[in-house]
């Protein structure tokens, strides 16, 4: 049952995490750059950004522990001898690429955000938005045995 609800729990992260990021650069950000109004995006970051960074969170947490159940003690975690151990593996790469992208942005770009750096947070939230997809799709392949 514990698995279950950890399933269940990392899915709703995913789905906040990834969601929020697709309307953000499907729709908020297009308009932003056309407008050339960095307010846009902080507006919806305001509304977004503790729920989506809580989403997130609870994503890694849930992800550890089901990790932490396909792999007691992460022994042979790395090992990429699976498809299971080489999703994981790739998921654990897409996060430091997130956080990554995400700490440059949020102590880097956003403070000082203005219609000429608007382009530079555009490129972050389109490489976090590939991120989360990503993550989505390899998840679903660690549910469906693999995408090959």
């Amino acid at each position: 049952m514990l698995f279950k609800i950890l399933v269940i729990l990392h899915t709703l992260g995913a789905t906040v995490w990834t969601g929020g990021h697709l309307v953000l650069a499907i729709t908020v950000l297009p308009s932003a750059l056309k407008s050339r109004d960095p307010d846009r995006i902080h507006q919806f970051e305001e509304h977004f950004e503790g729920f989506g960074l809580a989403s997130l969170l609870l994503q890694v947490i849930t992800g550890l522990w089901l990790t932490w159940i396909y792999f007691p003690g992460f022994q042979s975690l790395l090992s990429f001898e699976s498809y299971l151990s080489t999703y994981i593996g790739i998921k654990l790469g897409l996060l430091v690429g997130t956080l990554a992208l995400a700490v440059h942005a949020r102590f880097f770009i956003i403070p000082n955000l203005t219609k000429e750096t608007l382009d530079s947070l555009a490129y972050h939230i389109v490489g976090v938005t590939l991120l989360a997809v990503l993550f989505v799709i390899l998840g679903a392949g660690i549910r469906l045995g693999g995408l090959g």
